[in-house]
């Protein structure tokens, strides 16, 4: 096949000629649409291994547990060979052999790969606002909680910091409302029974550090294929919005990070979004409107992004228009609104003369597809009906042992598997405290004492002074700091705070607005 483009499927008796992506425009993103069971895991599979073979790295989700095998070669053994192999010989693909791919495996629980991390502070509040659920008066209490954290110079690495910080605002609403708006203490709680849902949820693991080097998913094998990083989602589906946010987070990242490259010969990442309805449900404006700049931007980086769906109506209309290269599966017309959005996913093609675009979507048999891809100057090509081509690598996953033998052979085994907890906001607050608490000790120690009730209290120079039932130290209240008054009551709830665990945040400065 050429090499400046990969095979995707075509041929045969009925169907069109081979079609394929060009590479050079491997980065103005893609759809790959279709209802369950039509082939879209298998059309994922073929396109990360066609990327890979040409010196592309790539980025997905495996959300069903399927496509581990990318990292086994694929055998004349396997139940489907004689398909596989027919399959090839009919659409003319003469380079079909069987090969295993370079494959790293990712975890965000770090028990099916490497575990990834981010910061609290990478995340910023806007994605983890989203993440928590929180209403618009809580997203501003954690605004300003962030506010604070870059002022007085306190990281916010784990969900131990922002829990610890969340406990200071509250102690501290009064001053921290006049400087910056309303606090109010039935947000912070809010915020923090929201933080204890994620952390039973297991989402607690995903901030921390080390956290995720992007080189480390950008990398090549020594033969030159592109690593295939793959993420298990199996277990992270039981999270939608940590599953959304946690992809969403690590495309900002490689929005910020990344250098301009203009129009590249070919992707320097591709980032496949599987159930990518997720990130849009029930998306407030603001966040979609960021997903769409992202995307429309991140392709300059020589980033592709190609979102994974049941149905392209998952996606907005605004973000669907940016998509350019297309493979649509079977959708099903059960329904009064199935047919409508059969319709209208059948608008969005270039129309071809030789059929009826919604009759073929509707028709098409499992490993069948309606295929457009770019053309010369980025034009869209005509619609076509296509065989997709076999996998080259094992259709299904690999075994556990092979899974841990991957790992141990990874490049990064030892550079993220164990987690670091260095000095950050919880450490910082801690210390004031119990520096606040020890001088407050020292004070009471050389201050006379008072007796229950009416007591006696002694004043160097001026003999002894008769105070009330309830007096206090006068000269002790007004040396305690503004931080010192509260340090007993911060201290106190640290000492109690559980999550010792380390992880790493989420979103990078592009959310956060720096």
């Amino acid at each position: 096949m050429e090499n400046d483009r990969i095979f995707v499927g075509g041929g045969g008796e009925g169907y069109t000629a081979p079609q394929g992506l060009l590479l050079k425009y491997g980065n103005r993103h893609g759809l790959i649409a279709g209802a369950t069971g039509t082939g879209k895991t298998v059309t994922l599979q073929i396109l990360a291994e066609s990327f890979s073979s040409q010196g592309v790295p790539v980025f997905l989700a495996d959300v069903k547990g399927d496509l581990s095998g990318i990292a086994k070669s694929g055998s004349p053994e396997f139940k489907l060979h004689g398909a596989f192999t027919e399959r090839a010989e009919k659409i003319g693909f003469q380079d079909y052999s069987y090969s295993a791919f370079p494959v790293t495996f990712w975890d965000l629980f770090g028990e099916q790969g490497h575990p990834i991390r981010t910061t609290v502070a990478e995340m910023g509040p806007l994605l983890l606002a989203r993440l928590l659920e929180l209403t618009e008066a809580q997203e501003g209490v954690l605004n300003i909680a962030f506010r604070v954290a870059d002022e007085e110079g306190m990281p916010l690495l784990d969900l131990k910091d922002l829990r610890a910080l969340l406990v200071w605002a509250g102690e501290n609403a009064g001053d921290l409302s006049l400087r910056y708006g309303n606090v109010s203490t039935a947000s912070v709680g809010a915020i923090q029974r929201a933080l204890l849902v994620l952390e039973n949820q297991g989402g607690a693991q995903f901030f921390g550090e080390p956290a995720l080097e992007l080189a480390d998913i950008m990398s090549t094998a020594p033969d030159g294929r592109g690593r295939i990083n793959i993420l298990a989602a199996s277990k992270l589906m039981g999270a939608p919005r940590l599953y959304a946010t946690s992809l969403l987070w690590l495309l900002s990242e490689l929005f910020e990070e990344l250098p301009e490259v203009g129009d590249p010969d070919k992707p320097r990442l591709v980032f496949f979004f599987d159930e990518a309805h997720l990130l849009f449900d029930d998306a407030p404006k603001a966040l979609v409107d960021k997903v769409e700049q992202v995307a429309r931007l991140i392709r300059s980086k020589g980033v592709g992004v190609y979102f994974v769906t049941q149905n392209p109506d998952d996606i907005p209309e605004d973000i669907l228009g940016q998509l350019g290269n297309r493979v649509q599966h079977a959708l099903r017309a059960f329904t009064a609104r199935d047919q409508k959005a059969l319709r209208q996913a059948a608008e969005t093609y270039r129309p071809n003369p030789r059929f009826e675009i919604e009759d073929v979507i509707r028709d098409v048999g499992t490993g069948e597809a309606l295929t457009s891809f770019l053309e010369a100057k980025g034009a869209p090509g005509v619609a076509e009906r296509t065989l997709i081509r076999p996998p080259s690598s094992q259709l299904g996953p690999i075994t556990e042992a092979e899974r841990r033998e991957a790992m141990t052979a990874s490049p990064v085994a030892l550079k993220y598997d164990r987690a670091i907890d260095r000095e950050s906001a919880y450490e910082i607050l801690k210390a004031r405290a119990e520096k606040a608490a020890k001088e407050a000790e020292q004070h009471e120690a050389a201050t006379p004492t008072r007796q229950a009730g009416r007591g006696v209290e002694w004043s160097a120079g001026s003999g002894r002074r008769y105070t009330g039932a309830h007096s206090t130290t006068t000269r002790s209240r007004q040396s305690e700091g503004f931080g010192e008054a509260v340090a007993k009551v911060v201290i106190k709830e640290l000492k109690g705070t559980t999550g010792r665990r380390i992880v790493r945040g989420i979103l990078g400065g592009f959310f956060k607005g720096r």
